[in-house]
């Protein structure tokens, strides 16, 4: 059971609504009701005065962003539909140390999509090449069916996601990407 703390007394209630029930009963000057979403969610709520109060209240955990300030003055300007934009860090699931050996581990998601060229060039798929063919025009498909290269940046990208064991020269008998595992007449 979680216990909330105002200054007309103390709340109980049962869930996650005891962390927040407080703060809400302050900023409306309501007292405990049957009605409203804790009874919607089934969840009984007990109001007892107290003589003063157990321990501070803590700032609630949503209102607060990063550069300061407070979701309501953000609300206030509308910024609030950028918050997730702004707010949503790009993620590499990279595990740097492993737990069973302490050795960085390679993303499985880049070896299902990716294939690495021997000159360090990435090769990848066009995007949606088998999504919806019935529609599309068979120039279409078939420009679709061609490979892309990574830009410089991506390939960079790649490689700190893969281990060196996917960096290795593999030989196999009638590769069909032989000939591009090596870069001639090309510019550095």
């Amino acid at each position: 059971r979680h216990r909330g703390v105002s200054a007309e007394g103390v709340w109980f209630s049962a869930g996650i609504l005891g962390r927040w029930a407080p703060l809400a009963a302050r900023s409306t000057g309501l007292a405990a009701r049957s009605t409203g979403l804790a009874a919607r969610c089934g969840v009984r709520q007990l109001w007892a005065p107290a003589a003063a109060p157990l321990r501070r209240p803590q700032p609630p955990l949503w209102g607060s962003v990063p550069g300061g300030g407070t979701a309501s003055v953000l609300s206030r300007y509308g910024v609030t539909s950028l918050l997730p934009s702004i707010l949503h860090q790009p993620a590499r699931t990279v595990t740097y140390y492993s737990r069973k050996r302490g050795k960085r581990k390679t993303v499985k998601a880049v070896i299902a999509r990716f294939l690495r060229l021997h000159n360090g060039l990435w090769v990848r798929r066009q995007a949606g090449y088998k999504k919806k063919l019935w529609k599309k025009s068979a120039s279409q498909k078939k420009r679709l069916r061609e490979f892309m290269l990574c830009t410089k940046t991506q390939c960079k990208l790649l490689d700190k996601m893969t281990t060196s064991f996917w960096k290795r020269r593999n030989w196999y008998v009638d590769d069909p990407y032989q000939k591009y595992h090596d870069r001639t007449n090309l510019r550095l």
